[in-house]
């Protein structure tokens, strides 16, 4: 089918009330809240887009590897239904074959893009097809040579390069984030290039904190080649660490992030985490030890925040690459993370003990057990001060999470203990779709906030214009 054949759906793929209330009263009150910061810039100070992207500025090859390759939230989906992450080109660790022709993979995407029915992935690639791209027809087997053809077409124009898109996506500024292993050259290309895009990096330092992480060990020579410190020391392995938080800060970052199985904390004497050091790096620990070892990193970090002045991310509860299997042959992120039962009351006191009642600390929660907002996350976010809440994450970064989130911690924590939004995301065309249905979903429950008279409408406003911009600019220091 030709690029003229394709007839246009009568029905477009976005309708201007998605999300909003269906009651006619409600509805006209977020639409008043949303017209006034649709447009707002976007920060996005937490994600996984490829700092290479801005730094080389080359065209994105092709439709497959812009929205089905890199996207767990889209493979995932297609894997559960038994199609293997092979024919949809994702990568194998022992460098075995793929399904190499991105048409094929479109095809494929296409014919399957039913399952994504309801879901939020289903929003954010409709936005993208249809503000990016123009496309009013649904994706389908029927209309999969059409669409690729069209995106492609597109993505051989400079408007459709990467900074060229950071631009018309109104980014104010983005976060990476890297181990304190990776060098930041894609970060130093950026820097030196003179281009006025505003990236910045983050401190995820799992791969040398966590023993359960492979290749640990090797990992902590490594951090020690790097940085001149012996690392197989407990105060040469913290110094080790200071010195590669500085050299990220050199590069913009103004947080780090912490992938912890659990939000366990710990509290140890000197001694007591020395030795405790020695049993973790001998690549013997026990799995006690280890999770001791991640909890008291965990403090170790809020002091070293508390010097640097670095926003602390705890992203806790979740069981990562669960599928033994999957994670033998295509490694991590593979869309395999589970949501697990989280405790916080308990695992963060040691940490709160000793620095909870910091003004000049923010340690930023984040879970994956949205059963705990409510009963444990809103009373911690709303009674000490270094805590901050985090948005509905992952699995719950959805119209339904959001609202969810939103009716469970607002009463006990405000809005303002909270951060705003962060896409949180490795696809780069679906961030502003993301923090459009945040928009949306955040006017929706201030609109019924109104209509019940429990909050005045000018007032909806700014909390709506904080909500969207302000909290997560000033959260991050950015």
């Amino acid at each position: 089918m030709t690029l003229n054949a394709m007839p246009l759906s009568a029905t477009a793929l976005l309708h201007p009330d998605r999300l909003f209330p269906a009651e006619p009263g409600v509805r006209a009150i977020a639409r008043r809240l949303y017209e006034r910061i649709a447009h707002l810039p976007i920060v996005s100070p937490h994600g996984h887009t490829d700092p290479r992207w801005y730094a080389q500025n080359q065209p994105f090859p092709d439709p497959a590897s812009l929205f089905v390759v890199p996207d767990h939230y889209v493979f995932r989906m297609l894997y559960s239904q038994g199609i293997p992450l092979e024919a949809l080109g994702v990568p194998r660790r022992d460098g075995g074959p793929v399904e190499r022709d991105p048409r094929a993979i479109w095809r494929l995407f296409a014919a399957n893009y039913h399952l994504f029915r309801g879901t939020p992935t289903r929003l954010w690639l409709d936005h993208a097809f249809s503000t990016l791209f123009g496309l009013e027809e649904r994706l389908c087997a029927e209309t999969a040579d059409f669409t690729y053809d069209v995106i492609a077409q597109a993505l051989h124009t400079d408007a459709f390069r990467p900074r060229a898109l950071f631009e018309r996506f109104n980014i104010e500024v983005i976060a990476t984030t890297e181990s304190p292993l990776d060098d930041l050259k894609w970060h130093r290309m950026i820097r030196d290039s003179g281009w006025t895009g505003r990236v910045v990096t983050a401190y995820r330092p799992d791969p040398v904190v966590d023993p359960d992480f492979e290749g640990f060990r090797a990992n902590l020579v490594k951090l020690g080649e790097i940085t001149g410190e012996d690392t197989l020391s407990w105060t040469g392995y913290l110094a080790a660490h200071r010195t590669r938080r500085a050299y990220f800060r050199s590069f913009g970052a103004t947080s780090t992030d912490h992938g912890h199985p659990s939000a366990a904390t710990a509290d140890l004497s000197p001694s007591e985490a020395e030795d405790l050091f020695d049993r973790v790096k001998a690549s013997s620990a026990s799995p006690e030890d280890a999770e001791l070892f991640r909890a008291q990193m965990l403090t170790e970090m809020a002091r070293m925040s508390l010097e640097d002045g670095m926003v602390m991310q705890i992203h806790p509860g979740a069981v990562r690459n669960h599928n033994d299997g999957l994670f033998a042959r295509h490694g991590r992120d593979m869309g395999a993370d589970i949501p697990a039962r989280t405790d916080y009351v308990r695992a963060l006191k040691p940490l709160l003990d000793r620095f909870g009642n910091e003004r000049d600390l923010t340690i930023i929660l984040f879970t994956l057990d949205e059963t705990s907002y409510s009963r444990e996350l809103a009373p911690l976010a709303g009674h000490y001060p270094a805590l901050r809440l985090g948005p509905a994450w992952w699995f719950f970064d959805s119209p339904e999470g959001m609202r969810r989130f939103r009716e469970q911690t607002t009463e006990t924590a405000g809005f303002y203990n909270t951060v705003g939004f962060n896409d949180d995301t490795r696809a780069f065309p679906s961030i502003p779709a993301r923090h459009d249905v945040s928009r949306r979903v955040d006017c929706a429950f201030l609109a019924t906030l109104v209509a019940q008279h429990r909050l005045d409408e000018d007032e909806a406003h700014q909390v709506a214009h904080d909500l969207a911009y302000r909290l997560a600019k000033s959260a991050y220091k950015l």
